[in-house]
């Protein structure tokens, strides 16, 4: 059986504090990869993780700041290299997700979500293919989403951001791809985290979203960061530009 060793690997992995970010700083730390996690602003629970990570037998480290500024990725880089060494896989996973029709949508509102979730993704694919293209290797993965695929009512900014990341993933798969770097992205349905805790309190809408999917489940956390994990792993070395959906059938698309 072949195992999935990512030992003297170096991996970013931005929104690491919760939900599915955590579930990949655990995955890619069990595996036996150096993880920095960046985060926004909860220092306790990007604490948490690192000693989590730690426990795990990886070296780990935490770097707070805005995804969606230039100078908090390029600390985040610096910041890795300094403690971890060189990086080999980054995760673009920093995302909100927040309700706003668009007849009621005010500019702020679009800004943060595209900034938070999408400005973020450049800075981050900005600073790993310069540090890839110089050693001629890498990783990249892109958390999307089915309302990237679908869309979303109420959400339309959402939808836009992950739109725009599976175009960016098949973009920079044929640019970067003869560099030797990957490129491919995760699209989860729903998940239970706790961006969604709010929505599935309500046990007639869990019970909706679960009948939309043909598995008839919402998916976990480490659901999604398997996926993440295939694809950082030299079994999926022959993928490239790959919208892998984690969504139990919700939306059936190639």
């Amino acid at each position: 059986m072949t195992s999935i060793d990512l030992r003297e690997k170096t991996a970013i992995v931005t929104g690491g504090s919760r939900g599915i970010g955590r579930a990949v700083c655990r995955k890619l730390a069990a595996a036996g990869a150096r993880v920095a996690l960046g985060h926004r602003s909860n220092e306790a629970a990007a604490r948490e993780v690192v000693a989590e990570l730690q426990a795990l037998g990886a070296e780990s480290i935490a770097v707070a700041g805005d995804a969606g500024r230039k100078e908090t990725s390029e600390q985040l880089f610096e910041r890795t290299r300094d403690a971890l060494g060189p990086v080999d896989i980054v995760v673009g996973n920093a995302a909100i997700w927040k309700r706003a029709p668009i007849a009621e949508m005010s500019e702020e509102e679009w800004d943060e979500t595209i900034g938070t979730n999408l400005k973020s993704v450049y800075f981050l694919c900005h600073f790993a293919a310069r540090d890839m293209l110089a050693r001629g290797r890498g990783r990249i993965i892109l958390i999307g989403s089915t309302a990237g695929q679908r869309g979303e009512a109420d959400y339309c900014h959402y939808a836009a951001s992950k739109g725009a990341i599976q175009a960016m993933t098949k973009s920079l798969a044929a640019e970067l791809g003869p560099a030797g770097i990957r490129v491919n992205c995760v699209a989860p349905g729903w998940v239970e985290t706790d961006m969604t805790s709010d929505v599935f309190s309500n046990p007639d809408f869990k019970k909706r979203a679960e009948r939309a999917a043909p598995l008839r489940k919402i998916a976990s956390a480490d659901q999604v960061a398997d996926a993440v994990l295939f694809l950082v792993s030299d079994l999926s070395s022959h993928i490239q530009g790959e919208i892998l959906n984690v969504n139990g059938g919700s939306v059936l698309c190639g």
